[in-house]
């Protein structure tokens, strides 16, 4: 069951902690701690950085994916 709720999270979320886990070459398991953490002393200000970076990966994404069809035309 856990490992399910894992699973969903880790496909339907916007890859923001993979993506910085990867351009700093830092652990992911401790971004997402960092996340968490400074969410709880923070009251809820990272996550408004998380929901707003995974929007802009999601666009860099899409415009990325946009390109690659207009070149293949």
């Amino acid at each position: 069951m856990l490992q399910r709720i894992i699973t969903f999270f880790e496909r339907y979320s916007f890859g923001v902690c993979t993506y910085l886990g990867e351009r700093f070459n830092v652990s992911i398991a401790k971004i997402r701690l960092f996340f968490i953490y400074s969410s709880f002393l923070a009251v809820g200000f990272p996550l408004v950085f998380y929901f707003f970076a995974g929007i802009v990966l999601d666009f860099r994404n899409y415009i990325k994916r946009s390109r690659t069809r207009a070149v293949d035309m």
